[in-house]
């Protein structure tokens, strides 16, 4: 259990709205308003546009795979308790609605969908959350826009939803749940018409005006630093873009300059998550991220040329900064580096932050080689709380602790701060340095510096330790494609991956071992790999990588 001390370091950095809102959300529960639903808006200026297609989940006509678990609606309901929470948030999305091949299981959606109304009564269980009623009612009104007519109950319930999600919005949480319950407030106001629609589009509105601003930074990257969670938010964007187009008329003109910056937004949006991609086109795992959640760079990109958005261009040879969010990918020749010098994300909201500060991903020939251990799970256990911990990635933990005191499922108290960040690229390669502080809370007060430098067939780091501390242990973990022998003796070893790419590598400064780990590319799925392990003899350790 955490002491006192962690959870002041917790709570001091929450914003005042999340304290009485937490208070609020518990004890103001709103009344369900069943009047019959506004008219639903019958002029469209632009046909809806094909959104970008998520993985199919509908697997039999009442059989559901989320998070690569697979259950039966008839076994347990919409709201089995033995079940994971996330899994049943999932069940009540609807993202199967607009999934790959969608158009092949219309009949069964349309039984779902009538179903939910049925069992789901009004404000009563998982289903009616803020969060999954929020992303229900976008996609239930993607679907009919997609040319599919709802039933008249689904009609009437998206009504009583909005109603409900309305008086319901997670201030206590804000990120990523307050910007979907705008997006479906302004979905449900141009979906329907008539004052009480435009009260719903006006609010919408008004949350995204300040949450656009605040969750894209200047670079283009989401504020949580989580490149899934930015795929997410990128995902949308361009949802909101195609939304609008269809019934510009009815967007309040005092809103229609904002509408139109949308398209800017997106564009730094779609240029940083190609920069954080790795050459496989799927995305980096720093913080919560994991394959399969989001929509993949090539999925948004497609959806954005067919909303006639122009094409934006991958960062080539060279060092690509993003300086806001805390990123540096570095490309030579066959070696794409991506490089966290980030904070732990938005100070008030840590929930999705790893403690992975200065830690790194490497590809080369188009294959991951180096990776961090990747996100399988939510929840409050242990393997939740060891995979956003400093020994799953590809950095250094000092006195078994973590650089930022990640806690409980989503918490953070003491965090890591990088600083004296220098960047310097010549025709030799690219030299970056960074330090954190995130261990001068221990008594020696050590501070962790880190230097890459890199080049056409070389990478190198160095691990600088300065103040006491008693024992330290940098990691690196390989991709399960690269094989590694364990040994107990690695401070001079190799790898072969798949593709025959043999990679060398040379530690000094500390005893090295190549020991059993575990990668975790998509929630629910726990794969095999090595990690070369590299107990400090002293304040310095050097590992060199080398290829051919």
């Amino acid at each position: 259990m955490p002491g006192l001390l962690t959870y002041w370091h917790t709570l001091r950095h929450l914003k005042p709205i999340q304290l009485y809102g937490r208070i609020w959300f518990c004890l103001v529960r709103p009344r369900i308003d069943m009047r019959p639903a506004p008219p639903l808006r019958s002029t469209h200026r632009r046909a809806w546009v094909k959104p970008a297609a998520r993985r199919v989940s509908l697997v039999g006509p009442e059989r559901f795979c989320f998070l690569n678990d697979t259950h039966d609606l008839a076994a347990g309901g919409w709201d089995d308790p033995a079940l994971e929470k996330l899994w049943r948030y999932n069940l009540h999305y609807f993202d199967d609605l607009n999934a790959q091949d969608a158009d092949a299981r219309t009949e069964w959606h349309r039984v779902l969908l009538s179903r939910w109304v049925q069992e789901n009564p009004s404000g009563i269980g998982t289903g009616w959350e803020p969060y999954p009623t929020s992303l229900r009612i976008v996609n239930w009104i993607k679907w009919a826009l997609g040319g599919h007519a709802l039933p008249p109950e689904c009609v009437e319930s998206l009504a009583v939803q909005t109603r409900w999600l309305s008086q319901r919005l997670e201030i206590h949480l804000l990120g990523n749940h307050l910007f979907a319950n705008a997006k479906a407030l302004v979905f449900a106001g141009v979906f329907f018409e008539g004052p009480e629609a435009e009260g719903w589009l006006e609010k919408g509105l008004r949350i995204l005006e300040r949450e656009v601003q605040e969750q894209v930074l200047s670079d283009g990257g989401h504020f949580e630093r989580s490149p899934m969670y930015h795929a997410l938010a990128l995902e949308d964007m361009l949802d909101l873009i195609n939304f609008v187009a269809t019934s510009l008329e009815t967007m309040p003109s005092r809103w229609r300059s904002f509408a139109d910056s949308w398209l800017e937004t997106v564009g730094r949006m779609r240029i940083w998550l190609a920069a954080m991609c790795h050459p496989d086109g799927e995305i980096s795992f720093f913080n919560d991220a994991a394959i399969g959640i989001a929509p993949s760079l090539m999925e948004l990109e497609a959806y954005a040329g067919r909303l006639g958005l122009s094409s934006v261009s991958v960062a080539g040879d060279g060092v690509a900064h993003f300086p806001a969010s805390g990123y540096i990918r570095v490309q030579r020749g066959a070696m794409v580096a991506l490089l966290d010098v980030a904070p732990v994300g938005p100070d008030y909201l840590p929930g999705h932050a790893h403690a992975d500060t200065l830690s790194f991903e490497l590809s080369l020939f188009g294959r991951r080689v180096l990776v961090n251990s990747g996100t399988s799970r939510y929840g409050m256990g242990p393997e939740r709380l060891r995979q956003r911990g400093t020994a799953a990635h590809n950095t250094v933990s000092i006195d078994g602790q973590d650089s930022s005191e990640v806690w409980g499922g989503f918490r953070a108290a003491r965090r890591a701060k990088p600083f004296g960040l220098q960047i310097r690229e010549d025709v030799n390669g690219v030299h970056v340095v960074c330090s954190h502080d995130g261990y001068a809370r221990l008594p020696g007060r050590p501070i962790h510096r880190r230097e890459w430098r890199l080049s056409d067939h070389a990478v190198e780091i160095v691990d600088t330790l300065d103040g006491k501390f008693g024992e330290a242990v940098g990691r690196l973990f390989f991709s399960p494609a690269l094989v590694a022998p364990l040994s107990t003796a690695a401070e001079v070893g190799h790898g072969v991956a798949a593709e025959g790419c043999a990679l060398n590598w040379r530690v000094e400064g500390a005893v090295a071992h190549v020991v059993p780990a575990t990668y975790h590319p998509e929630f629910g799925v726990t794969e095999p790999n090595r990690c070369l392990e590299m107990g400090f003899a002293g304040p310095r350790c050097v590992v060199r990588f080398t290829w051919d």
